[in-house]
């Protein structure tokens, strides 16, 4: 499973850890990339020395290689930047806005810098921004989609033929099966959300996990295009979400809904009622099965990678 991915980051399997808001802190990043993947922590969710700390436990608890999910959209963003040249951080994925100014910044500091894009025409912008690799993300994921709705099956090729960068295929990639399908569209690694947000190490709350471990088919929706598209599971806020869209409700008044911490009530703290519950659709694949580590989910999704490969050549 050697590739440009692996030789970019130095680990073993080219499986990325979505840096996802209220999951992704130190216990989950440092879980994946002993694991041999490259663990992210989710600065969506962190205030500046809350990142700081989760940096330092992440370093404490692997020797190999991390890095940070830096929204370019967050309010903090100098303060955040400086805080990942400050502990010497080597690489950061930036999603959710434009690359160009921060990704030389990054870069002349030494760091390797990955953007995530829904489009072919945002791959090519990245490039142009000097980006070291991009990640295509597919409508099928579940935080911050991009407007196009493109699926990831659709996205990839799309992609591959407008950018030589190396290349990471998100959105609906839970298996090893998914991992080799991508790779025959042109992709040279995988980004992993939903999955690893219903591991043990993930800092979502236990009910949260429970819930989306028995979701079906359908149970999820893209919402909230008028902002920044969000895959949301069927609950009350999910209604006041759809009523209020319905009726044509400005970006202020959705705002003003979602203004109440509505993430972290739900992912973080299980309020599974009232909680902006995000998960990607794959998660229905996955109904009825335990809550897994990160070691056992990434020791199956080599496993199956190999498999379904050996079968394939056969």
């Amino acid at each position: 499973m050697s590739n440009r991915i692996t030789s970019l980051f130095g680990i073993k399997y080219p499986i990325i850890q979505g840096g996802m808001v209220w999951c992704s802190g130190w216990r989950l990043a440092s879980a994946v990339s002993n694991a041999g993947g490259l663990g992210l922590l989710g600065a969506g969710s962190m205030h500046p020395e809350t990142l700081r700390e989760h940096i330092r436990k992440c370093r404490l608890a692997t020797r190999n290689p991390f890095g940070v999910n830096i929204p370019l959209m967050y309010p903090q963003i100098d303060e955040i930047m400086q805080i990942v040249v400050e502990e010497k951080v080597r690489i950061v994925f930036t999603s959710a806005g434009n690359p160009v100014k921060w990704t030389g910044w990054l870069k002349e500091r030494g760091l390797k810098v990955v953007h995530v894009v829904s489009s072919s025409r945002f791959a090519r912008k990245a490039q142009d921004a000097g980006v070291d690799a991009v990640v295509a993300e597919g409508f099928e994921a579940g935080g911050h989609n991009g407007r196009e709705e493109t699926t990831t099956l659709c996205l990839i090729p799309a992609v591959r033929a407008a950018t030589s960068l190396p290349l990471m295929a998100a959105g609906g990639i839970a298996t090893g099966a998914a991992m080799l399908a991508v790779r025959a569209l042109g992709a040279e690694g995988v980004q992993i959300g939903t999955r690893f947000a219903l591991t043990e190490e993930s800092s979502a709350d236990t009910a949260f996990k429970n819930y989306c471990l028995n979701l079906q088919e359908g149970d999820t929706k893209l919402l909230l295009r008028k902002l920044s598209p969000v895959r949301l599971i069927k609950n009350s806020f999910r209604t006041q979400v759809e009523e209020a869209e319905a009726r044509g409700a400005s970006e202020d008044e959705l705002r003003t809904l979602l203004a109440k911490g509505r993430a972290k009530r739900g992912i973080f703290e299980g309020e599974l009622d009232e909680g902006e519950l995000e998960i990607g659709q794959i998660a229905a694949l996955f109904n009825g099965r335990p809550i897994q580590t990160v070691a056992e989910v990434m020791n199956e999704l080599a496993a199956e990678y190999r498999q379904v490969l050996a079968t394939i050549q056969g």
